[in-house]
């Protein structure tokens, strides 16, 4: 399987913050101090509880597993796995994203994209009405 890697974000001149707090506090704080912080949409989803697929996925950061692949499109990015190379399956293959700062809070599919841009060609000979009095070079 081919792997593709995400391009980085271009870093920062000044640190990254999120509603007021740097990386390294949100990564001191537990969950329940992170719930006021996070978007209703993420905070609603730890609240209901983690899958057990999720679950594993976050044993296997916290363990600091030199490789990690996930069909768990669906879980949070946490503070904790800022830093981390995680490579989440698009459906057809794995793609490595190296998570930056700015993607804390957001969801894992959403830097693995499912569908690729179609760039279509020129109309070959035949195709259409038009393509009759197209030159053959």
């Amino acid at each position: 399987m081919a792997k593709k890697v995400q391009k980085k974000l271009p870093r920062r001149k000044e640190e990254f913050t999120y509603h007021g707090y740097k990386i390294d506090e949100l990564r001191a704080m537990n969950l329940e101090d992170l719930l006021p912080v996070m978007p209703s949409r993420a905070r609603r989803k730890v609240l209901r509880g983690w899958t057990i697929g999720e679950e594993k996925l976050l044993s296997d950061i916290r363990s600091n597993t030199s490789r990690i692949r996930t069909h768990q499109r669906d879980m949070i990015v946490l503070p904790e796995m800022i830093g981390r190379e995680i490579e989440i399956y698009n459906g057809k293959e794995f793609i490595r994203v190296e998570l930056q700062p700015e993607s804390v809070f957001h969801y894992l599919g959403e830097f693995a994209l499912t569908r690729r841009r179609v760039s279509h060609g020129s109309a070959g000979i035949g195709a259409t009405r038009s393509s009759k009095f197209v030159p053959l070079k």
